[in-house]
């Protein structure tokens, strides 16, 4: 029977069909939102039911949010799911929720080789525990366990552990966000509301010149792809710099979870800031900062390092979660 799926995050709702077989998962039908244009997950999916005219039994949703007994608050959006109100709400018979990032390690094993760009090819044929990492609206983290035959993929809250500075610099930066905020966690630096952190720590702590400022009008979200862009193309020399700053630490942060989860199988970068900066990527200090671990450099260097192109990866995932369930 036909599943509707759903990836659904603080800046946008995507829903679509998908039928999971043996050969793989076919995702139709696809539809995106702006979450914030809704009051609630239900309202997304009426809309999608009346706009497409489908009908389905059972769905799974990936959210961005920890989920506990299928029930989950999403982390950058003021939506309090429950899949039994789900249930209830939408006429289906079963209702499942997972973490995103729970998601796309379920959708990795749906992937082709030519859904991926490698950034470092690590070790031959990897075997091994592995795990993702996603710098998008926030920073989702998870693991994929290697039991010997499958990976198990399972969720963490690893984006909201404590950010830890590395150099007098950093601290500064870090000193600057608990004045805001109290609490500063890897999520606030890696993801795009870290990218205009980072931005704004740097044209105050250099007293950069109102007219060298990359334009103030620009829309607030829209403000990380503006530095980015600007950075790229080597238009404003405080973007270049806030860019280089934010892969070091997207590359720190992703050789800390590759660490902790012994990721010798494959480290992945998920979200939607890592495709759409290859070559920042590429020519930046994330490498530099992932292998950076003392002792454990050699450890690391055996990582493939690789970033995740299909972006219905959470889609594909969801659909293994619930044909696995």
């Amino acid at each position: 029977m036909p599943l509707l799926v759903g990836d659904i995050g603080g800046t946008k709702t995507v829903l679509a069909i998908a039928e999971a077989a043996a050969e793989g998962v076919r995702v139709t039908g696809e539809r995106r939102y702006a979450s914030r244009d809704f009051a609630s997950l239900r309202e997304v999916a009426t809309r999608f039911f009346a706009e497409t005219g489908v009908t389905c039994e059972a769905a799974a949703f990936a959210v961005a949010g920890p989920v506990r007994d299928d029930r989950s608050e999403i982390t950058n959006l003021p939506w309090d799911l429950s899949a039994r109100r789900l249930e209830a709400a939408l006429g289906l018979r079963r209702v499942r929720l997972l973490n995103d990032l729970e998601a796309v390690a379920w959708g990795i094993a749906a992937l082709d080789p030519e859904d991926f760009e490698v950034l470092h090819p690590g070790e031959p044929d990897a075997v091994g525990n592995g795990c993702v990492v996603a710098a998008g609206t926030g920073l989702g983290e998870a693991g994929l366990y290697w039991d010997g035959a499958l990976h198990r993929p399972f969720a963490t809250e690893g984006g909201h552990a404590d950010f830890a500075p590395g150099d007098e610099r950093e601290l500064a930066l870090l000193r600057r966000l608990q004045g805001l905020y109290g609490h500063v966690s890897w999520e606030r630096l890696v993801s795009g509301m870290g990218i205009t952190h980072i931005y704004d720590f740097l044209v105050e702590s250099q007293g950069v010149d109102p007219a060298n400022r990359l334009e103030e009008t620009t829309a607030i979200e829209d403000r990380p792809a503006a530095i980015a862009a600007a950075a790229t193309g080597g238009a404003c020399s405080v973007c270049v710099e806030t860019m280089a700053l934010f892969m070091h630490l997207y590359g720190r942060e992703a050789g800390n979870l590759a660490l902790k989860q012994m990721a010798l199988g494959g480290v992945y970068l998920g979200g939607g800031i890592a495709p759409k900066n290859l070559a920042l990527l590429r020519r930046g200090p994330f490498l530099g900062a992932f292998f950076d671990k003392g002792r454990m450099a050699g450890l690391m260097q055996r990582m493939p390092v690789k970033v995740i192109l299909e972006q219905r990866a959470p889609l594909f995932g969801a659909a293994r979660f619930m044909a696995a369930d």
